[in-house]
């Protein structure tokens, strides 16, 4: 899926720590946890939980956190990691949220008739032409 570059594209530090059967990945910009089976997994489930707080943030209009600096986070044991979880919140949305919104749209009824007499589907079209007008590829 190709689209517009985004503006919403940020990178957070975040701190990897051994425990027992998993990785522990915390989140410190936003207060949040979450682990994985492996480094790799613990660094997909830290963008995951970072996409799903940012949208809800953003659905709340509440103001993304500042990512900070990875060297002013501090960790707690001598072998955590602090490594960077990069997040397109634009884009996170796109293949996350596949509710559907109704939308009333007002046709001249000349064209609604033409449209059903052709079996066109108008949700589609529409859909169609709003992503060409966003300049986005696919979804």
């Amino acid at each position: 899926m190709k689209a517009k570059k985004s503006k919403k594209k940020l990178a957070y530090p975040v701190i990897l720590s051994k425990g027992k059967d998993h990785i522990v990945v915390s989140i410190p910009d936003f207060r949040i946890n979450t682990q994985g089976e492996d480094y790799a997994d613990a660094l997909e489930m830290a963008r995951d939980a970072i996409g799903l707080m940012g949208i809800d943030m953003e659905d709340e209009n509440e103001p993304l956190p500042t990512p900070s600096e990875p060297d002013a986070v501090k960790t707690d044991a001598e072998d955590d990691v602090v490594s960077l979880v990069d997040v397109d919140f634009a884009e996170y949305r796109r293949q996350q949220d596949m509710r559907t919104v109704r939308r009333n749209v007002t046709l001249p009824s000349w064209l609604n008739f033409e449209a059903e007499k052709s079996g066109v589907n108008v949700s589609a079209v529409l859909q169609r032409a709003l992503k060409q007008e966003l300049h986005i590829t696919d979804r």
